[in-house]
């Protein structure tokens, strides 16, 4: 019997999602550039399972029913195109080439594009949710080319979390649509995680707390909320023991990795001219916390930080916290949903935010309660051009503000860091300032180098140029507007 699809690459992902396959009746085969990794998968994981096991690309694709469905979880870049150079002679066309690795979306653009000249469907998808996610559900973003679509459907959506009955996956829209999403829901990731880490500095270092009492802070906002998958993950590592019975997260060195996606997700924000501060100096945080032996010497050389504990209310301070911790987190959406905004303009994507938020309620990494306001809130105005205008996060932003300006005023005079949380609230405090200093900005552009400037009582779109100097010209030059 053929099988319904094919797999490329059985590191934790590959393996887990072809399990996950398995459960749901698909057939499935498998092949490994180290086929002997093929042979220890069929002993092991996939003991009494459908899973046939090839040993060369050749008999992976002869093994396949048609269309032919060949999907790659390899690392990105380079080696997905080695692949792809060696799998097109052994197809035929309407077959379909998926990859489920973490591409940059103009890489899946041009495969998608290429491949479609050579009659090969091609679809870029992303998928989140981790080892665990791949085995028992993830989130799956497909994009490419949409006549492949119902081919993979039953399979994409049968192995996908569900929630409230519905598949956390859905099609994204053409060419690198898929892996875009994927990449600003990493973005998002790397936000929501450096967050809860500036809350949890907070919480230990400036108000004294133990691991012990900090999880049972996180559990219980695990219950509001907060409710997410990261916050939950945090409760329990905040209450993990070594072998000597102290907290194990004491002990972890504090230099973080990073695989780029983060970083992708700030530089197109640059380059579609959308603020994307807090994703950005989340990306930095982890650039930071990298420099870890200068860090020593600049304790040790710079000035103190303020010894002065903190003497007030703890309750109240832990409830300004939790609320800090919620507004940057609304910001942060808020921020990467105006990115995909403007990015489905760009390149034409034709994104559904509401069906984004429904694929990211479960399987996902930012999986939580808070995307079903988001999910709602694109429901009732799908051309909403900022999440911080639907009437749910403006009341959610009013009930907060007070509590976010406590948590980072604690950090300022205890010099904690917080730089999620005070770029979000720079953030917030200028896109609701109707008059910023950006006229005097513009003076300056126009003094130094003429790129004139518009006036206030003169209709938009008319530029004006003044010799500030008295001996300028009167040649103005041309403007850059994002």
């Amino acid at each position: 019997m053929k099988a319904n699809i094919g797999l490329i690459g059985l590191a934790v992902m590959g393996q887990n999602l072809v399990l996950n396959m398995d459960d749901h009746g698909f057939r499935v085969a498998v092949y490994n550039r180290t086929t002997s990794t093929v042979d220890e998968f069929l002993d092991g994981p996939a003991k009494n399972t459908q899973v046939i096991g090839t040993h060369s690309l050749e008999e992976l694709v002869d093994s396949l029913e048609s269309p032919r469905v060949v999907m790659l979880m390899v690392k990105a870049g380079e080696v997905i195109d080695q692949y792809i150079d060696k799998l097109v002679p052994l197809l035929s066309a309407g077959d379909i080439i998926v990859d489920g690795g973490n591409s940059l979306f103009t890489d899946t653009n041009r495969r998608t594009q290429s491949l479609h000249e050579k009659n090969i469907n091609y679809i870029g998808t992303g998928v989140s949710g981790g080892e665990e996610g791949a085995r028992n559900g993830p989130s799956i973003m497909p994009g490419g080319n949409k006549a492949a679509w119902p081919t993979v459907k039953a399979i994409f959506q049968a192995i996908s979390a569900q929630v409230d009955g519905q598949p956390c996956c859905e099609w994204v829209g053409d060419n690198g649509a898929g892996h875009y999403v994927k990449m600003v829901h990493n973005g998002i990731e790397y936000g929501d995680m450096q967050l809860i880490c500036e809350a949890y500095q907070l919480l230990s270092q400036g108000l004294g707390l133990n691991a012990e009492e900090m999880h049972n802070i996180f559990a219980q906002w695990n219950q509001g909320v907060l409710s997410s998958y990261l916050i939950e993950i945090t409760a329990a590592i905040l209450a993990y023991k070594d072998e000597d019975g102290q907290p194990l997260v004491d002990k972890i060195l504090d230099t973080a990795g990073q695989k780029g996606t983060g970083k992708w997700t700030g530089i197109n924000a640059l380059d579609l001219g959308i603020p994307l501060t807090l994703i950005g100096e989340s990306v930095f945080a982890r650039c930071l916390s990298a420099q870890k032996s200068e860090r020593i010497k600049a304790a040790l050389a710079l000035p103190k930080a303020p010894a002065a504990a903190f003497t007030g209310d703890k309750q109240a301070m832990i409830a300004a916290i939790h609320d800090a911790l919620y507004a940057a987190k609304i910001i942060s959406y808020a921020q990467g949903f105006r990115l995909m905004r403007e990015a489905s303009k760009e390149y034409d994507l034709s994104l559904n935010y509401g069906e984004i938020a429904l694929m990211w309620r479960g399987g996902c990494i930012i999986r939580s309660q808070f995307l079903n306001d988001i999910k709602q809130a694109y429901d009732a105005n799908p051309e909403l051009e900022n999440l911080l205008l639907a009437d749910f996060f403006v009341d959610a932003m009013n009930h907060a503000d007070a509590g976010w300006r406590k948590a980072v005023i604690l950090g300022i005079e205890l010099g904690i860091p917080t730089p999620a949380f005070s770029s979000a609230l720079a953030y917030f405090d200028g896109y609701r300032t109707e008059r910023l200093p950006a006229n005097l900005l513009q003076a300056q552009r126009d003094y130094f180098g003429a790129h004139t400037y518009e006036r206030i009582d003169q209709p938009r779109g008319e530029f004006f140029h003044t010799d500030w100097t008295g001996h300028g010209g009167k040649t103005a030059s041309t403007t850059y507007t994002v």
